[in-house]
């Protein structure tokens, strides 16, 4: 799939972004918060050309794919994939990313906690997720 998709997973107080560019490489993924998450998307948007919007379907889903249906100045398509589980396969996911250095490494894998919100890893996974089975969302 040669598409520019920006992935969002959508909360109340914080939000997680990736961009994955059409040769696959993740080129953008961070955490922002809520209330500038629209001008951080829009931005996003003309940045990096994107062809569309995949977001999770969970914490308030509802009421931000409303707001990006409104607010944004672009006719981009908005997707939404099943998040359920995205949180711990997240927390996996960080650690391969981001290997434990020092005594960490010496805790199991299910007793770490990333030290930093994972909401954009988040993203990248809903990423994943819509591109391992496209015709279930179209």
């Amino acid at each position: 799939m040669s598409k520019i998709i920006l992935g969002f997973d959508p909360g109340r107080d914080k939000c997680g972004i990736a961009v994955r560019q059409k040769n696959g490489q993740i080129c953008h993924h961070e955490v922002v918060s809520s209330q500038t998450v629209i001008s951080t998307i829009e931005s996003l948007i003309n940045q990096y050309s994107i062809d569309l919007l995949i977001m999770g379907n969970q914490t308030t889903a509802k009421q931000w794919k409303q707001s990006l249906e409104t607010q944004l100045s672009s006719s981009i398509s908005i997707i939404m994939i099943d998040e359920r589980n995205s949180s711990l396969e997240a927390r996996d996911r960080y650690w391969e990313m981001y290997p434990p250095k020092g005594i960490t490494r010496l805790i199991p894998q299910g007793m770490r906690v990333p030290p930093r919100p994972i909401d954009d890893i988040v993203a990248i996974l809903l990423i994943e997720r819509y591109l391992n089975y496209p015709e279930k969302y179209i």
